[in-house]
């Protein structure tokens, strides 16, 4: 049987050759009108059975293998994708070394600067009443600036991959995942803002045995109101950056995660320093306002579960999704615990200012790579499926580290951003007088050591937690950023208390303690 011009490939079944079109060539050039059935008949004037292949595309045209870079100075290799595939899902993550530093340098520089900032105002709030006499206070900044892990992250990256994968092409979708993803980012922020403050509570009650019910109440609505207005706020500006992103042709894992922590520090702190500083000031002539505070952000709780749950999408994380969270805040606190015990201390002057650098600098980068990670494996179905390219079993360094596949290379750009970026921020907090503390060249080597091997540690387990959490079913998205971040505010602040400790034996500190 002979083909037809336009018949670029036969397909084999039952031992008859069947001819392949395109489902956009069943319509003439002009698109106005269907090509004639003629066209489709045998020689003998007989039907022929045809087998039509859809053209899968999204808004712009781009085929999904392709969607998540399509710009072509990225790669060399050839537009062409086969539909024929193997076992080994094709690799949609077209980037080299240098395309993936370009994009991740500048959000990690705004991010790291966002850090620097935050670190500055608590170096100054950390003299005001409020952090005096209610100390716990210092136990909410981790577990609440972990926030961005727990919520603006995970959002960042639900949504990032929800783009990539052609998700939020039409406005009915967009604003479907809006509402939903918004909704639900309230209710986290409320519940754990909430038990984030009892967490505050208790680990201040233990070491001193003091409890105060009015401290724990000015906990509680400070801890809520923060949680509330932040996630609000930041939630806000990662739906415009992700949507910005795919317009300008940027992969959004590149750059959302990273701004979703750039200005996600210092609106938190700053918002937990006025609100619990005007909240202790009404303590002794209102007392009353705390509770009605704690209330009210309580009672809303209903609406959002309502909106959340109208959302499939959302639905699942909503019932699902808070073992991840609620663990996350427990280890954040544990970290406040360690900044709360050594922030008053002379011994530890600059702890304040350093924490949330290191703290914010080590959850970016493995953020973006978690994202990055969860969005490829997206790629070649869903959670549960293609247990080839998810394994159970811890990888190797080497494996994570040095070899040839994309998220390998991510990995060693995103370890190789550490020391510069680093001494940015420190010159930063050094020419702005920041710490009490001058930069000596064995504070430096230290505090360098100390973020080097957190970041390495971070990177290693987000190889093996993402695959691990795939392979059981569970979407990486919603389950292991809200771990990495939580685990890097952890052994960051861990890391650089025994970089301190380690100083102050050596004397190093001695010289460089301001007033």
């Amino acid at each position: 049987m002979s083909s037809k011009p336009e018949q670029k490939e036969t397909h084999q079944a039952n031992g008859a050759v069947l001819p392949i079109v395109p489902v956009d060539r069943l319509t003439s050039p002009d698109r106005g009108q269907l090509v004639e059935p003629s066209d489709f008949l045998g020689p003998d004037g007989d039907g022929v059975e045809v087998v039509v292949l859809e053209s899968r595309a999204n808004a712009k045209g781009v085929r999904e293998e392709d969607a998540l870079l399509e710009n072509g100075s990225q790669s060399n290799e050839s537009d062409d994708t086969s539909t024929d595939r193997g076992p080994e899902p094709a690799s949609p993550l077209k980037e080299t070394s240098f395309s993936i530093g370009l994009q991740v340098l500048f959000p990690f520089l705004l991010a790291g600067f966002g850090t620097v900032a935050a670190g500055m105002v608590l170096d100054i709030v950390q003299h005001w009443d409020v952090f005096k006499y209610v100390t716990e206070v210092f136990i909410l900044v981790p577990a609440l600036l972990g926030l961005k892990g727990n919520l603006e992250m995970t959002l960042a990256s639900r949504l990032s991959t929800a783009a990539n994968i052609g998700q939020m092409d039409t406005p009915k979708e967009l604003w479907k995942m809006i509402t939903g993803n918004m909704a639900l980012i309230q209710v986290q922020a409320t519940v754990v803002g909430f038990l984030a403050s009892i967490a505050a509570v208790v680990f201040g009650w233990i070491p001193d045995g003091h409890f105060s019910i009015d401290h724990a109440v000015l906990l509680c609505a400070s801890s809520v109101a923060t949680a509330f207005i932040a996630s609000l706020v930041l939630g806000m500006i990662m739906i415009g950056v992700i949507i910005g992103s795919r317009k300008m042709g940027i992969n959004p894992d590149n750059v959302a995660t990273p701004i979703a922590a750039s200005l996600g520090d210092l609106i938190t702190l700053a918002l937990l320093s006025g609100i619990s500083w005007g909240l202790y000031k009404e303590l002794e002539s209102k007392a009353y306002v705390n509770p009605l505070v704690c209330a009210f952000f309580i009672a809303l709780l209903p609406i959002w579960i309502i909106i959340a749950k109208k959302n499939a999408a959302t639905r699942e994380v909503l019932y699902s999704g808070w073992e991840p969270v609620i663990i996350a805040m427990a280890i954040s606190s544990v970290g406040g615990l360690i900044l709360d015990r050594t922030v008053s201390d002379p011994n530890f002057a600059g702890m304040a200012v350093f924490t949330p650098v290191i703290n914010g600098v080590g959850g970016n980068l493995v953020a973006v790579q978690a994202s990055r990670i969860s969005t490829y494996l997206h790629m070649s179905g869903m959670p549960g499926e293609n247990s080839e390219t998810a394994p159970r079993k811890c990888p190797s360094p080497c494996s994570t580290f040095f070899s040839s596949d994309v998220n390998s290379r991510s990995a060693r750009v995103l370890f190789l951003l550490v020391v510069p970026g680093h001494l940015v921020f420190l010159y930063t907090i050094s020419s702005m007088q920041g710490g009490h503390t001058t930069l000596t060249l064995i504070f430096i080597v230290f505090y360098m050591t100390a973020a080097l091997l957190q970041v390495l540690i971070l990177l290693y387990i987000a190889d093996w937690m993402v695959h691990w959490m795939w392979g059981r079913d569970l979407d990486p998205d919603n389950f292991s950023i809200p771990y990495l971040t939580a685990l890097g505010d952890l052994i960051g602040t861990g890391l650089l208390a025994l970089s301190f400790h380690v100083l102050w034996l050596i004397g190093d500190r001695d010289s460089d303690v301001g007033d």
